[in-house]
């Protein structure tokens, strides 16, 4: 079995300071899963109850769930279809048993997801200026007859999402008495960023129009997240299988998924993840927010190695935040504190793909949500976009922060592209984004945080922005088409060659220098996937660079092969680091602008 070591430092603002570790892991193990059991399972007590997802070779018996039911475990979800099936308040003492059964595949967690937003302050974000969306409207398009599954706290009856807007609804919670309807807040401001028409922003007081990407989608709504914005994942993966199951009755092309969770094991096994991989591979453009852990560096990592489930997987679109500072100038614009940055827990697999404004943002709500009664000063001012609006606040528009407001700009955008050619692939689509995402970004900034007075140093590097900028209007006009023969475009993992140099590998090639390399080596596409900023191999000062501007050389985020760093952290082999095991609010008010 091969080893692969990764040591990460880096060098910001001109000086070495290393904050981290290793990235040592058994390849074979994290991606061959190996292990029936999950590492978060092991060494419970016989007496611990636990929620867990097992899956099996073949449907599930009868025998086999009595095994589970007769010492007081309860049954949440059969999914025969996929060999599947989800149990609550199992006893520690069963695993054993579970284990010995042939037919078992695979016993996981059953984790807790939450939304991945924080919340507010009152300003213009000017996403639909700094993404370009304009310009698709002009070419007509608005995603109309594309299907867009949203998978959260479900959608709210809303001015700007008609009737129309929602063509199918299900509950996949069920404390709420069975209704798809969005108690919490969270979707609803979601399927806004992705559909929303304008409607209560456009008249002739108004000055301005909050609209989505795409306000001619038709919305599948799909209720994981209950009341309180939490869910578990054998939830998203019923509600997953189902949209695979309706993509053809209603055109089903991208599922949205603002939620996430921590890393416990390769997304070889993970169970959420092998579900968004069958999305995938059914046809269905799967878009994923990256988390908010930017700013936990309780591992001594500066936030990196924080990307959540299921956004660690290679195939899926992973989106972080980006801050638009209020203007309508892309230009100016910096990264999130908050967004959760690669490589990924274990895989070491390079996220985010794509970065998208997600600090902010204006969208829908109805009065009442749970989210309108714990953020009351989130309703923007009447006066942001009417003229005589007064004091008084919107009962329409309001303000969230987070990658759960990024996932669905590139969601929507996606629509746009499929609207335009139906016939292109999720990987088609994925490729095209990241290759013409805009890459000049601001390769180094600091924010202050208001409330806590923490500055914090940001840098534009390929675990924070990914390939770059989601430019709508960029994706639109280009015509590159990745070959159907290529293959997935899987995102690469890192680690370090023979020389000592940081690559990104992706399968047996690297991705360096000129064009893409997906697959098996084949090249196509004149641009550079992540921009001309890239440096790889050694600079003057003996440090390998995976991420610099030339003329800055030593600023970027080094790795290197030093066997003399202290503390080093362990990735890989189960161990789950810091507080980093939810995709936990990062602060009640977004970065300031």
């Amino acid at each position: 079995m091969t080893k692969r070591k990764t040591l990460l430092k880096s060098a910001v603002w001109g000086r070495s300071i290393l904050i981290a570790c290793a990235l040592i892991l058994c390849a074979g193990a994290a991606r061959a899963g190996t292990h029936k059991l999950s590492h978060d399972l092991e060494n419970r007590k016989a007496s611990d109850r636990v929620d867990i997802i097992v899956q099996f070779k073949q449907a599930p018996t009868s025998k086999q769930h009595k095994r589970v039911l007769h010492a007081g475990g309860r049954l949440r979800h059969e999914l025969r279809r996929l060999n599947l099936s989800s149990y609550d308040q199992v006893p520690a003492s069963v695993l054993a048993e579970l284990l010995a059964d042939p037919g078992v595949l695979h016993i996981s967690g059953d984790h807790k997801i939450h939304m991945s937003s924080t919340s507010p302050d009152t300003a213009l974000d000017y996403h639909n200026e700094t993404m370009n969306t304009a310009a698709g409207w002009a070419q007509g398009l608005n995603g109309a007859g594309v299907g867009v599954a949203v998978l959260d706290s479900g959608i709210a009856s809303v001015d700007d999402l008609t009737a129309g807007h929602v063509i199918y609804a299900q509950d996949f919670v069920g404390d709420n008495g069975g209704s798809p309807a969005d108690v919490f807040g969270h979707g609803t401001h979601v399927a806004g960023i992705i559909a929303g028409n304008g409607a209560d922003s456009t008249g002739p007081s108004d000055t301005y129009t909050f609209k989505g990407i795409a306000p001619g989608v038709n919305l599948i709504n799909f209720r994981v997240l209950d009341n309180a914005g939490n869910g578990k994942d054998s939830d998203a993966i019923a509600a997953i299988d189902t949209a695979i199951q309706l993509k053809d009755t209603y055109n089903i092309r991208v599922i949205s998924l603002s939620l996430g969770r921590g890393v416990f094991e390769s997304y070889t096994t993970d169970p959420l993840d092998q579900a968004v991989e069958r999305a995938w591979q059914a046809g269905i453009v799967v878009v994923v927010s990256a988390g908010n852990e930017g700013r936990n560096s309780s591992a001594g990592t500066g936030g990196y190695g924080t990307i959540t489930v299921p956004g660690n997987d290679p195939y899926v679109i992973t989106v972080g935040a980006m801050n638009t500072l209020g203007t309508p100038d892309r230009t100016d614009d910096i990264p999130t504190t908050y967004t959760s940055r690669g490589p990924s827990l274990i895989d070491q697999i390079v996220k985010p793909d794509i970065v998208a404004p997600g600090n902010l943002i204006v969208s829908l709500y109805k009065p009442g949500e749970t989210l309108s009664h714990e953020y009351p000063g989130n309703a923007i001012p009447l006066s942001l976009y009417q003229s005589g609006g007064g004091t008084g606040t919107s009962s329409s528009y309001f303000v969230l922060s987070g990658t759960s407001m990024a996932a669905p700009m590139v969601s929507g955008a996606a629509a746009l592209m499929l609207q335009q050619n139906p016939a292109m692939t999720p990987d088609q689509v994925k490729a095209r984004l990241m290759l013409t995402a805009y890459k000049n970004l601001v390769p180094f900034s600091s924010i202050t945080d208001p409330t806590s007075g923490i500055t914090y140093n940001l840098q534009s590097d390929v675990f924070t922005v990914g390939a770059g900028y989601l430019d709508v209007q960029a994706a639109l006009n280009n015509t590159d088409l990745a070959p159907a023969n290529v293959g997935a475009a899987l995102s690469p993992y890192a680690t370090v060659d023979s020389d000592g140099n940081v690559v990104m590998v992706m399968g047996s090639q690297y991705v360096q220098s000129n064009g893409m390399v997906w697959g098996t080596g084949m090249v196509w596409g004149t641009g550079m996937v992540w921009g001309t900023g890239m440096v790889w191999g050694t600079d003057t000062n003996g440090d390998s660079l995976v991420f610099a501007p030339p003329n800055l050389a030593g600023e970027g985020m080094v790795w290197g092969t030093s066997s003399t760093v202290a503390d080093g952290m362990v990735w890989g082999t189960g161990m789950v680091w810091g507080t980093g095991t939810t995709a936990s609010e990062v602060s009640k008010v977004g970065d300031p602008k």
